[in-house]
């Protein structure tokens, strides 16, 4: 499969539907795949490239917000696009907080589909550089020994290097060697730099 090639599934019940959409992304460049199931969508093996969901409300088994929200669970983080004949407001708002690109009544036109996967896309493909980022960063910290991520996550916390020398109870130059090679190791240009790293990975509220 063509990463570069932006994958759609299509969740719907009616196999009309289906077909239909299909056809039509087809004709403008999409890689397509559908199900007239949720559960057969959550066993699909994802490829990691730009996507997203058009996803009916009102499906046989599993419902479009149960799949949704199972979805989040999963840390599935295809952007969703609901459409349906059968919603209302309260239901809008509700797929749209959870996070939602668009909710469509059908039938749905032509150009208010491809606006919304317009939008889609663009949300994957920064949520995909994101990843790629956490990836990164997360291999860098592996790289790190245990005393330089203790430092590193020291750092973090916004101490200086003679208030972690104090609470280790080294010297000040061991510290400061200690912090240059986590500067090294991290990629890191400076210290906002660094902070940002951790705030990515996750850990810079991580105790002691």
């Amino acid at each position: 499969m063509n990463n570069h090639q932006p994958l759609i599934y299509v969740v719907d019940d009616n196999v009309s539907i289906c077909r239909a959409l299909k056809l039509l992304l087809k004709a403008y460049g999409f890689k397509v795949e559908t199900f007239t199931k949720a559960a057969d969508f959550l066993a699909y093996k994802h490829p990691r490239q730009q996507s997203c969901l058009v996803l009916d409300i009102r499906l046989p088994d599993i419902n479009g917000l149960t799949l949704q929200e199972m979805m989040a669970k999963r840390g599935i983080t295809i952007p969703i696009i609901f459409i349906t004949g059968h919603g209302n407001i309260p239901m809008s708002v509700k797929t749209m907080k959870a996070g939602a690109i668009d909710f469509l009544t059908k039938p749905v036109t032509k150009k208010k589909l491809l606006n919304a996967i317009t939008l889609a896309i663009s949300k994957s493909i920064a949520q995909l550089k994101e990843q790629a980022e956490i990836t990164k960063i997360q291999h860098r910290i592996k790289t790190l020994s245990p005393r330089e991520l203790e430092v590193f996550q020291l750092v973090a916390k916004g101490m200086l290097s003679k208030q972690i020398a104090y609470k280790r109870g080294t010297s000040l130059q061991t510290i400061k060697i200690h912090r240059s090679r986590v500067m090294q190791k991290m990629h890191a240009g400076t210290v906002t730099e660094l902070i940002r790293f951790a705030q990515i990975a996750g850990i810079s509220s991580s105790k002691n």
